[in-house]
């Protein structure tokens, strides 16, 4: 594999960066204090064309693979932890599983707004006694003539309380384990029964709203099943090869943010008559980052092209994640020693980084997770 990006994919990067660089990064903190959703800034990114990279032009999309949409991601993770996180759940889980699964009838009526950024999209699998377990699923769809009625509760759904539509999981045929799970299309705005109970304050990410969602006797037609009857789990594990891209592009960017951070600062800080990165302990912690953040990096691409080439990620996608999000929090942890007082002060991005990259380790599936997942593919 040739680790060089085509020169499309680096256009769109330089695009992004530029876009990031004047219109996100001056108010990354700003939302995050506010624990503002910044709409505007999705309206600009829908004006890029990028919010469907993935998603093919016929549907709203920019056709670009996932190579394309990982680097999108790490730019945006660059500067905003928060706007990377709604916008890959938005891309990865909302829209990708339309064009996978989805009729040509679904594709156009609801894939095609997701994709040209007319509203953002959700996808609602967690509940609040389910975790890493997530097939232990008590939300319900009970057939009603030529309807589903669903009822349950999801739990830390990203975008649930901006979105234009939400890919639900819920139990079809209880007994039939994992072949017992659906996936229905609800409209958060016409379909009655649907709330948003809370939007969770946390640790980081403030910006980016994460939802407590509760489904009362909510009615759908018969042709908002995503696929067939039974198929939720099956379209569930490969939504999330691709959400564990996602997450490893973020990562690298929180990375990359925090030690373009940690970087610029040693470079100008002096202590003892010299740069602090003139001191070994200094420059050591940044030669470290670096490194750590190549190989996240060259694991995510790995794994985007190998998406992109049709194989098998769940290996790899497992260990980009895996890396990635474990090198974010190592990496903003010691930009934050960098900077000593500084970087424990909101006027400095490490803390920002720091907080947000301790969310990679736990979503998408935690460490843990990926640790059982790669290794089952090992055989052990």
């Amino acid at each position: 594999m040739d680790f060089t990006l085509p020169d499309e994919h680096r256009m769109i990067r330089e695009e992004v960066r530029r876009f990031c660089d004047e219109e996100i990064e001056p108010i990354a903190q700003e939302i995050e204090d506010e624990h503002r959703f910044p709409d505007e800034i999705f309206d600009q990114l829908a004006d890029l064309d990028v919010m469907g990279v993935p998603i093919s032009e016929e549907y709203g999309g920019l056709g670009g693979d996932t190579l394309m949409y990982a680097v999108v991601a790490e730019e945006l993770g660059r500067v905003s932890g928060s706007v990377a996180l709604s916008y890959v759940a938005h891309t990865s889980l909302a829209s990708k599983p339309l064009e996978l699964f989805g009729t040509e009838e679904q594709k156009e009526r609801w894939l095609t707004p997701l994709a040209s950024g007319e509203y953002l999209g959700g996808w609602a699998l967690t509940e609040p006694s389910s975790g890493s377990d997530a097939s232990d699923m008590d939300t319900t769809a009970e057939k009603d003539g030529d309807e589903w009625v669903l009822n349950g509760t999801k739990q830390f759904i990203t975008n649930a309380s901006v979105a234009g539509s939400v890919l639900v999981k819920a139990v079809t045929d209880p007994g039939e384990g994992y072949g017992g799970i659906s996936t229905f299309i609800v409209d958060p705005e016409a379909d009655d029964g649907f709330e948003v109970t809370t939007v969770w304050d946390k640790m980081g990410l403030n910006a980016s709203p994460t939802c407590e969602i509760k489904l009362t006797d909510v009615r759908v037609p018969e042709d908002r099943m995503l696929g067939e009857r039974g198929d939720g789990w099956d379209q569930t594990k490969k939504t999330l090869d691709g959400g564990r891209i996602s997450i490893a592009a973020i990562s690298t960017g929180l990375a990359q943010g925090a030690y373009e951070a940690a970087r610029e600062y040693s470079t100008e800080r002096e202590q003892f008559g010299q740069p602090i990165s003139k001191f070994d302990a200094i420059r050591d912690k940044v030669v470290d980052m670096d490194r750590k953040i190549e190989r996240a990096r060259l694991l995510t691409h790995k794994s985007a092209w190998q998406y992109d080439q049709g194989q098998s990620v769940t290996k790899s996608s497992s260990l980009a994640k895996l890396d990635a999000s474990e090198a974010a929090r190592e990496v903003a942890e010691e930009a934050v020693q960098t900077l000593g007082g500084y970087g424990y002060t909101e006027d400095f991005s490490p803390q920002r980084f720091y907080r947000d990259a301790k969310l990679m380790e736990i979503g998408e599936g935690t460490s843990e997770i990926q640790h059982l997942v790669i290794g089952r593919e090992l055989g052990l």
